[in-house]
């Protein structure tokens, strides 16, 4: 029997992957196989690090190639302030979203968590991070550090990465034809990275199924206990999100709701599995160029960006909500100035812990700003990797929005992208 091209496209091979690795996951934690839990285990760490692998020189040819090729489009400063226009009205709505639900449900006053879980973070946000964090240190964006067993550990600062790849494609742009041969090499070696990419990206379904399955392995619904109405919480509002915010924002910009789910759908579980918006970026821009018309030279500004101050999971409804948990564990009163701190603190603070560890820090960042006591920050640790899968899904799916927003809004976008009623995408056709 021929089956159509959305039951075997990219996106159906992801689900598929998530559904295999759920039933691997609960086998290996009821039967206690601990030979398949490692083998998950590994799998998807292996997945994700080959994701993580071509994200700085993708990002840095991207980059470049994009600040060279927006001379083609016009008003590209107009771009760059409407996106981060566009993020911070979502993050706004977010925001509140999140606050509503908070005291809607009051997690905190319905917990059962013991206070002697309180722990003081080991790192937390702080403004002025955020400006050490913007200054590079070292041409490549890298840090290292010895690890115990005497190793060194290399990991990369993708904000710090995206500052030298602008400020190196505007001093090719002003050098002139003497920059000509640069920008040429730094375009073809995108395309051979690109290339490499989507062989990454196709291995997507396998490395879904076993960070799935590692997920339903280690965690289970045991972890839930007594923080089980602060993950309802937390999911109640990231629901609100994607599946009221995100189609009311399509709507009001006369994109198609169902067309935009169906093209992001597989960038949107892919987040969710693997709890790394850096390390979906690249499906992600993909996705946004191929199958929703967004202009090269504007997705690849837009989307790494987006990656690292874009989100509305990690740095609006999770602060918001948790803030209110802490608040109510401890029986301590917020007031409205409080209630716009929170606000104020989540537009902004995105960008304060973009070269940072996302959700946990932007926490403190809001509760120091509050005021509040940073020790509640540990009540919460037991359920941080459940939240953060649903978290790191509306993360990425805002990135996607905001992109084709913008460039429906500016008029660049390819509208036959969208012309297609099909259910397939432009990157599943190519599979």
């Amino acid at each position: 029997m021929h089956l159509p091209k959305w039951a075997t496209g990219f996106g159906a091979q992801v689900i598929a992957g998530l559904i295999v690795g759920l039933i691997l996951g609960f086998i290996a934690r009821g039967a206690e196989v601990e030979w398949l839990t490692q083998t998950l285990s590994w799998v998807g760490s292996a997945y994700v690090q080959l994701l993580k692998l071509l994200i700085p020189p993708l990002v840095f040819t991207a980059v470049v190639t994009s600040v060279a090729n927006l001379r083609k489009v016009a008003n590209a400063a107009r771009l760059a302030v409407t996106t981060l226009i566009w993020f911070a009205i979502t993050a706004f709505v977010s925001v509140l979203i999140g606050i509503g639900v908070g005291m809607l449900l009051q997690p905190g006053a319905n917990s059962t968590v013991s206070p002697e879980a309180a722990a003081e973070p080991s790192t937390t946000g702080s403004w002025l991070g955020f400006v050490q964090s913007v200054v590079p240190a070292n041409f490549l964006g890298l840090t290292g550090e010895v690890t115990d067993d005497g190793g060194v550990s290399l990991t990369f600062n993708v904000l710090q990465i995206l500052i030298i790849s602008l400020l190196i494609g505007v001093a090719a742009v002003k050098a002139g034809a003497a920059a000509e041969p640069f920008l040429e090499f730094s375009e073809s070696l995108l395309k051979v990275i690109q290339v490499v990419l989507w062989w990454i990206i196709r291995l997507a379904p396998i490395g879904s199924a076993a960070l799935i399955g590692r997920a339903v392995a280690s965690y289970g619904w045991e972890a839930l206990g007594s923080l089980g109405m602060f993950v309802l919480a937390i999911y109640l509002g990231l629901a609100l999100v994607i599946f009221a915010l995100y189609p009311a924002v399509l709507a009001l910009n006369r994109l198609p709701v169902g067309g935009f789910f169906r093209r992001v759908w597989p960038v949107t579980t892919l987040g969710f599995a693997t709890r790394s918006s850096m390390g979906v970026m690249p499906v992600n821009q993909r996705t946004v160029e191929e199958s929703m018309g967004v202009p090269r030279e504007y997705a690849s500004f837009a989307m790494p960006l987006g990656a690292t101050t874009k989100m509305d999971g990690c740095a609006s409804i999770y602060p918001a909500i948790a803030a209110l948990f802490v608040a109510q564990f401890y029986g301590i009163p917020l007031h409205f100035t409080d209630y716009m701190l929170i606000v104020i603190v989540s537009v902004l603070g995105s960008a304060a812990t973009a070269g940072t560890t996302g959700a946990t820090v932007m926490l403190t960042l809001t509760l120091s700003t509050l005021g509040l006591p940073l020790s509640g920050v540990g009540l919460l640790l037991a359920v941080e990797p459940i939240v953060d899968m649903g978290r790191t899904a509306v993360n990425v799916t805002g990135q996607a929005l905001v992109a084709a927003v913008v460039a429906k809004r500016e008029g660049i976008i390819d509208d036959s992208a969208w012309e297609d009623n099909a259910t397939t995408t432009a990157a599943e056709a190519r599979v």
